[in-house]
């Protein structure tokens, strides 16, 4: 059962939300992912958020550009965490998405990353489920143990050549 449900509105979305699933696929926890648009087939849109929780989903990442009702109507109705990542847009450089996720009505919370944050949602919602996973937990600590040997690397390479040469 999928433990993470990343739905987009758009195929569009994709080269950001597929970001999230790299990260979870890394982790090794189970996701879905899916496209579906709340204002063209608010139907469909229903009966996913209804259904997430049978389907063993305890945290869903909602991507959404523009408009962006996409996160705010999923946590009106899934009843977990849901996280949002505001897409960037052409019009207004994804602040509008940005504002429309972060600014939900008092009982309604939609945890909001940065524009086209996708990499930092799918994390977050490791660490959700991590507070009951030991084992997921061991693997976050391993993840940022090796961002850490990264930013050595990098720095023992600008050392070794010169920030001139680099």
């Amino acid at each position: 059962m999928a433990k993470v449900s990343i739905v987009m509105g758009s195929d569009s979305d994709m080269p950001v939300m597929s970001k999230a699933a790299d990260v979870l696929e890394e982790l090794g926890i189970e996701y879905e992912m899916t496209i579906i648009s709340a204002h063209r087939e608010p139907d469909v849109f229903f009966e996913y958020a209804k259904t997430a929780k049978d389907r063993g989903v305890k945290v869903i990442i909602a991507g959404a550009g523009m408009a962006a009702h996409l996160p705010g109507m999923c946590a009106a109705i899934f009843p977990l965490p849901v996280i949002g990542i505001p897409m960037h847009t052409k019009s207004l450089g994804g602040r509008d998405s940005l504002y429309s996720i972060v600014q939900m009505p008092s009982g309604i919370p939609v945890a909001t990353v940065a524009i086209d944050g996708a990499k930092n949602a799918s994390l977050l919602a490791a660490k959700i489920l991590a507070t009951s996973d030991d084992a997921l937990l061991d693997k976050l600590i391993a993840y940022s143990e090796n961002l850490k040997k990264e930013v050595e690397a990098k720095d023992a390479r600008l050392k070794e050549v010169g920030y001139k040469n680099y």
